[in-house]
């Protein structure tokens, strides 16, 4: 074959290349429902929902804030994931170099072979000049060339195209497996931080609860020297004090071990965290929030993302499958000096080396390996496309019960107010009735167990539905925006 034919031939097969073999990538039936169960928001033309909000307009909080840029800063497994994205991204900078030829410079190589009589050969020739070449290890063969070679495969079924979705796709997985890694620490450090809040109003009110029960107890005592009740009533009254009292240290231990765990997600050494706001206004909830319609979380979420870039990635890997069993066509050429003797290396035009080679192999009998492969990948493509509408469902089903939460939360946050207002008022009518003889001191000692018991459910309540609005919000895909779009 001519070099002229090769290139006419490798023109037409070029020309080929501009259809891609395999099968494109089209989204999958994901049988998103219309709406949320339990989404009783009414939806208006000017709302915006949770994922549009950026955490940083979510959470009310400036030292909230603050502790979150800390994190997203420091935090170990967000510094990997930015390493991650780092290498995909370089590896499908140099998939777009695949297209062009691969050239190697060849600076410099000697090959010299020794025979002997019984090989049958005879030496170089010219290499002993007029003496006498020996029997035994004789030079057989010299070479002293230097040059470059030039390789180059042709992606005439698009297999280079196709390698490079599936790099793209792993790149995106990255800087989604990023999002994922932020909504999930933007979560971790608020619902830490809720915890330190509702940690300090506990212990607040154990500490107001325990001066009640110093009151109580010094009035026990007063009726106790007039001879009024026995010393059982001071036992038992000092029992209760100590029960609040008790309380105190275990609250402490709590906070310092909140703060040590909310350090680490900062990536901190242990150390104080400061807090701000009350438990109160800790995040913007307004009511011109809503949750959107399930079809938003597929934009939203990275995990359903990156579920989706891994199903283009199993499309091109079959693709790629399906091409390894079509022709392949490579190119290759050398140019440089080669010469038997080293000083003739560079005698020019004579020691000029030049070669151009071309290739056009198929598979024609593999045992069945190309074909299985294939088989196997389109298999695999359809498990990865089951796993993505898992993915979908169950973030639908977390929506769901995020919302059913949220809702039912508001419902006990009101009864337990109303039990709080009840049992001060409890302890309030008991201290009366007690001073005026009406009332028992167990009667006493009972509403302000009561009275205590309920304030601590209170601010439980209160912490659990600000992390119930933090999983909607994460469960929506919000968290990973920095601005407000």
């Amino acid at each position: 074959m001519t070099l002229k034919q090769l290139v006419y031939i490798t023109a037409i097969l070029v020309s080929l290349s501009a259809c891609k073999v395999g099968k494109r990538y089209v989204q999958p039936e994901l049988n998103l429902p219309e709406n949320f169960r339990g989404d009783t928001l009414v939806y208006q033309q000017d709302t915006i929902t949770f994922a549009q909000v950026s955490w940083r307009n979510f959470f009310n909080d400036p030292q909230l804030i603050a502790l979150i840029d800390t994190a997203l800063v420091n935090n170990y497994d967000m510094r990997t994931a930015l390493k991650n994205i780092e290498i995909a991204n370089r590896n499908l900078r140099q998939n777009k170099l695949e297209y062009l030829p691969s050239l190697d410079g060849n600076i410099a190589t000697v090959n010299r072979q020794y025979r002997s009589k019984d090989f049958y050969a005879n030496p170089s020739s010219g290499w002993y000049g007029d003496k006498e070449a020996p029997d035994h290890l004789f030079n057989y063969q010299s070479q002293f060339s230097t040059g470059l070679e030039l390789s180059w495969e042709l992606d005439i079924w698009g297999r280079i195209a196709h390698q490079q979705d599936a790099l793209k796709s792993d790149f995106l997985d990255s800087y989604e497996a990023k999002n994922a890694i932020q909504t999930m620490l933007v979560a971790d450090v608020a619902k830490g931080y809720f915890n330190l809040i509702m940690l300090d109003a506990q212990i607040e009110v154990a500490k107001r609860n325990l001066q009640l029960n110093d009151s109580t107890l010094r009035m026990i005592r007063l009726q106790y020297d007039a001879g009024e009740i026995t010393a059982l009533a001071i036992q038992q009254t000092e029992s209760q004090r100590l029960v609040a009292a008790s309380l105190i240290p275990e609250l402490e231990k709590e906070i310092a071990l909140q703060e040590n765990a909310l350090n680490v997600l900062i990536g901190e050494m242990p150390n104080v965290v400061t807090r701000g706001f009350k438990i109160d206004s800790l995040m913007n909830t307004a009511n011109s929030i809503t949750l959107g319609s399930p079809v938003e979380i597929v934009r939203n979420r990275p995990d359903i993302k990156r579920a989706e870039y891994a199903l283009v990635a199993a499309n091109a890997e079959m693709n790629i499958n399906q091409i390894m069993r079509y022709p392949q066509l490579s190119l290759g050429g050398v140019f440089g000096v080669n010469a038997m003797l080293p000083k003739n290396w560079f005698n020019i035009p004579g020691a000029l080396l030049g070669g151009v080679v071309g290739g056009l192999t198929t598979p024609i009998f593999r045992n069945g390996r190309l074909k299985n492969a294939w088989e196997v990948a389109k298999i695999e493509r359809e498990k990865t496309e089951l796993e993505l509408q898992k993915t979908v469902m169950e973030a639908v089903h977390e929506v769901s019960n995020a919302v059913i939460t949220v809702e039912k939360q508001k419902e006990q946050i009101e009864l337990t107010r109303r039990r709080v207002e009840n049992s001060e008022l409890a302890v309030r009518n008991a201290s009366l009735l007690f001073m005026s003889d009406y009332a028992t001191y167990l009667e006493v000692i009972t509403a302000q167990s009561n009275a205590l018991s309920s304030e601590l459910a209170l601010v439980d309540i209160r912490q659990k539905q600000l992390e119930a609005y933090v999983d909607l919000y994460r469960a929506l895909g919000g968290g990973w925006q920095d601005t407000m779009e």
